[in-house]
């Protein structure tokens, strides 16, 4: 009976430990809308990992959201959308920020 308690809490340990060696990850979010706040559907969001310079897109939806996953908590990203040929301002996502999930609006002039 005793071996059984040490095998389980073995095992338990063993799980606590792998749990803190996961990667953190954080994810971005936002809309992009024009100066008077509607959506910009189809707008194209880039994302720059000022680490490595590596660039990611996506297309907002129809809603104008976008989302990009799994990101460094590590590292800042610099962010900006474009629209009919204009841009917006580009924003930065700090490695100081420590929520999980962050919201960064995009408004393009038109």
């Amino acid at each position: 009976m005793a071996l059984a308690a040490t095998l389980v809490t073995g095992t338990c340990v063993l799980a606590s430990e792998m749990s803190d060696k996961e990667p953190q990850v954080r994810t971005l979010t936002g809309q992009v809308m024009d100066q008077q706040g509607k959506p910009l559907p189809e707008a194209i969001v880039y994302l720059k990992n000022n680490k490595t310079m590596s660039v990611k897109t996506f297309i907002a939806g129809q809603d104008g959201m976008y989302r990009f996953n799994a990101l460094s908590p590590n590292v800042d990203y610099e962010v900006h959308a474009e629209h009919n040929g204009k841009k917006s301002d580009a924003k930065t996502l700090s490695s100081f920020d420590s929520r999980k999930t962050a919201t960064i609006n995009l408004k393009i002039k038109q």
